[in-house]
């Protein structure tokens, strides 16, 4: 096994359920991910959105049981939970905090420790492995998550600590920079439509499933407007991270020109996602913070955003 494989429990997000007969059907019109495409072997990225189309939240969604789970970070469960409950109420679904009931593991280069707890993940992006009671999500290429009821969860950690050394968050966050799949934190709840930060790229929009809340908007962007704010990748050369919802700020147009969205450290440098100003962007001149912050510079993302591709979903 590489050196590089690695497992670590993912302490910074919260699990929503939403369960019962109307689960899917009730979530289909709230979300922007196609809830038709989920099955045993299919999960998905989503976002929540306002009426404006501001995401609420970002997550991933599987199936399990008697509806779908929703992984987001953990400060937005409550106050999306409280929003999503006020349209469930004529609804035959039940909408609960389950964090308490799993614990999630994030595993890069662990298809191996994966085998052996019976779990054979293929290769594609978002495709699941279940055995009775664990379920496995290729996340990205050589990323999984892991989900475990929380009374096997010991076991299960003894077993992957047996093969794999385990790390601590910054490693799994790097890979997700990396990977180019950003995400929601409570400092930029409301603040980026999904196209801000690439979420149609990474299959957490379908634009052929129909109304959902913030529909009107998102497509619009997507069929007549110019993207002019979205996702990209950037190293910062200082040891001092920066939170995400920082602003960045370009010299040339003397003025805020995007935020943060995460980071993480690596080796004496920071990878990040910001969500930017394309023209500015493309200058080439980033600064953290101020205009006389510290400089970035862009790193490429793995892949590229094609609007054809991208609305046959």
């Amino acid at each position: 096994m590489a050196d590089s494989a690695f497992f670590c429990p993912l302490s910074h997000e919260g699990v929503l359920a939403v369960r019962g007969a109307d689960a899917a059907k009730f979530l289909q019109g709230q979300l922007t991910c196609n809830l038709n495409y989920l099955s045993d072997t299919q999960a998905s990225l989503g976002a929540r959105c306002t009426q404006k189309g501001r995401m609420q939240s970002s997550f991933r969604i599987l199936l399990q049981g008697d509806g779908v789970l929703l992984a987001m970070a953990s400060e937005l469960l409550e106050p999306q939970l409280a929003d999503l409950k006020k349209y469930a109420v004529f609804s035959k679904s039940k909408l609960t905090d389950e964090s308490a009931a799993w614990v999630r593991f994030g595993l890069i280069g662990a298809d191996q420790a994966l085998a052996a707890l019976g779990l054979e993940l293929p290769a594609d992006t978002d495709s699941v492995a279940r055995t009775e009671r664990l379920i496995a999500i290729r996340v990205s290429p050589d990323r999984a998550e892991l989900w475990v009821p929380v009374e096997q969860a010991d076991t299960v950690r003894s077993q992957l600590a047996a093969q794999l050394k385990e790390t601590d968050l910054n490693e799994w966050l790097l890979g997700q920079i990396r990977a180019g799949i950003g995400q929601v934190m409570p400092q930029t709840r409301e603040l980026f439509i999904p196209q801000m930060l690439n979420l149609q790229a990474v299959g957490g929009v379908s634009f052929k499933k129909g109304c959902y809340t913030g529909q009107e908007i998102v497509a619009r962007m997507q069929y007549l407007g110019k993207l002019k704010r979205r996702l990209y990748r950037l190293r910062l050369d200082e040891a001092e991270m920066p939170e995400p919802g920082t602003p960045l700020f370009s010299p040339s147009h003397n003025s805020s020109i995007g935020e943060v969205v995460i980071a993480a450290k690596a080796d004496q440098a920071v990878e990040l996602l910001a969500v930017l100003q394309a023209e500015a962007a493309d200058s080439g001149d980033v600064r953290l913070g101020t205009l006389e912050g510290p400089g970035l510079h862009l790193l490429d993302l793995p892949y590229t955003l094609d609007r054809d591709r991208e609305i046959q979903r």
